[in-house]
C-alpha cells in the first residue's frame, strides 16, 4: 500500500486480522507488528488510529462483543418458533465464525479488557456473557409458553448452555461442529428440564 493512501475500513481490516492471529499463534501471538503484517498494512497504520496495543484489543473487544450482543439480542423475540435447541443454537450461529473463538480466548488471557467492553456496553455484554444472558430470558420466555418445564431453571439451563460453548470455543472445535454440539446439548437440557417435571 503507498504511503499516505487512505485504506477503506481500516479498523476492521485490522480486527479481522487479530482474529486470524488468534486462531494461528494464540493472544500470546498479539503484538501491532504481527497484527498489521497480517493485515498486510504498514505498523504506523494501527498506532495512527489507536494510542498503543491495550487501547487497540480494548477497541477490537468492544467491537466484537457489540456484535455477539446484537446477535443474541434477538433470541428472546425467537420464543413460540421453531424448536428451542434450534433456537439456542441460531444464536450461536448467527455470529461470525471467527469473532467467538477469537473473543473468548482473547478475554480468557486478558481478563481486564472485560471492564472495558461493561463501561462502554454495559454488565453481562463480554462476549458469551451477552449469550448467557439473552438464552435465560428467552428460556423464560419459552416456560411462560409452556414449551418447557415450569420446574426448569432458565438461569442454570442458559449457564450450562454457554459453559459448554466456552469449552467448545476454547479447545478448538470447528464451527459445524460447535454449531451442531450446541443444539444437541441444548436439546438435552431443554428435554430433561421437562422430564424431570413429569417423574412422580
Amino acid at each position: 500500500m503507498p504511503r499516505g493512501v487512505a485504506i477503506p475500513d481500516l479498523r476492521q481490516q485490522l480486527f479481522s486480522a487479530t482474529e486470524r492471529v488468534i486462531a494461528r499463534d494464540g493472544p500470546g501471538g498479539l503484538t501491532g507488528r504481527a497484527v498489521t503484517r497480517e493485515a498486510g498494512v504498514a505498523t504506523g497504520g494501527l498506532y495512527t488510529h489507536f494510542a498503543d496495543m491495550d487501547d487497540f484489543l480494548a477497541a477490537y473487544a468492544v467491537d466484537r462483543a457489540f456484535q455477539v450482543s446484537s446477535a443474541a439480542a434477538a433470541l428472546p423475540g425467537r420464543a413460540g418458533t421453531g424448536t428451542v435447541a434450534a433456537n439456542l443454537s441460531g444464536a450461536v450461529a448467527a455470529v461470525p465464525p471467527a469473532t467467538l473463538p477469537a473473543l473468548a480466548r482473547l478475554m480468557a488471557a486478558r481478563p481486564d479488557l472485560a471492564g472495558r467492553v461493561h463501561a462502554i456496553l454495559g454488565d453481562r455484554t463480554a462476549g458469551l456473557e451477552a449469550i448467557e444472558q439473552a438464552a435465560a430470558a428467552y428460556l423464560e420466555a419459552e416456560q411462560r409458553l409452556g414449551r418447557i418445564g415450569a420446574a426448569a431453571d432458565p438461569e442454570a439451563l442458559a449457564l450450562a448452555l454457554v459453559g459448554a460453548l466456552h469449552h467448545l470455543v476454547l479447545t478448538g472445535a470447528a464451527e459445524p461442529a460447535v454449531h451442531a454440539r450446541i443444539e444437541r446439548v441444548a436439546a438435552v437440557l431443554t428435554a430433561a428440564s421437562t422430564t424431570a417435571e413429569q417423574r412422580p
